[in-house]
């Protein structure tokens, strides 16, 4: 992740913005930031909450549930917004935003600027049209088929501390499955040099 201040690269951006009129009645500090692909856009670990607006590149986001199973809940691509919903509820501890390509966001500090986000009226309008197409894709939204063994390092990945797995009888009640069962896909990953063991029933995802 890269921010970028220079005045004259946040100008063209906002120039060329579908959502011009509405962004320059805002008095906010405007920023871009550039990801790489594979980086996190928005994750539960994010401590500043951003209102963010994709210029160039694509994101995926999905929500990973306590057994590891992923629900893909969005693709976007320019003009897409992220961080409305952080207007107005905290922060989802389980939806994640990925850039599935090299990315390039129009950004700004929701909690900086959040009274004057709540009191213009165009922007609030922008936020009901955005969340209101969000919530008619999620109604068609499924459990992407995984297998035991992408559950396993989708708990770890996302829902363990420092990516730390302690305890195979309480990560086998999450995951739905046996102790035993969990015990041979750690195994079978710590030979594959996905996880390392550290310790008796713990494992740490590489």
């Amino acid at each position: 992740m890269k921010k970028i201040y220079d005045k004259e690269k946040i100008a063209a951006c906002l120039s060329h913005s579908r959502y011009y009129e509405v962004l320059a009645s805002l008095d906010v500090d405007f920023y871009l930031i550039k990801y790489e692909k594979g980086e996190l856009v928005c994750s539960p670990f994010q401590r500043e909450l951003l209102f963010q607006i994709v210029e160039q590149g694509s994101i995926d986001i999905y929500f990973i549930r306590d057994d590891g199973t992923r629900y893909s809940l969005s693709k976007g691509a320019a003009d897409y917004f992220l961080g409305d919903m952080d207007i107005f509820y905290p922060k989802s501890s389980s939806i994640y935003a990925e850039a599935a390509q090299s990315l390039i966001c129009l950004s700004f500090s929701i909690e900086k600027h959040r009274e004057a986000l709540l009191s213009n009226s165009r922007f609030l309008a922008l936020i009901c049209y955005s969340l209101s197409a969000k919530m008619g894709a999620i109604t068609t939204i499924e459990a992407a088929p995984a297998s035991l063994t992408e559950r396993v390092l989708s708990y770890m990945k996302y829902k363990c501390d420092d990516k730390i797995l302690k305890g195979i009888e309480q990560a086998a009640f999450h995951l739905h499955c046996s102790s035993r069962q969990l015990q041979r896909i750690l195994n079978q990953s710590e030979r594959a040099g996905l996880v390392k063991k550290l310790g008796k029933g713990t494992y740490r995802l590489t």
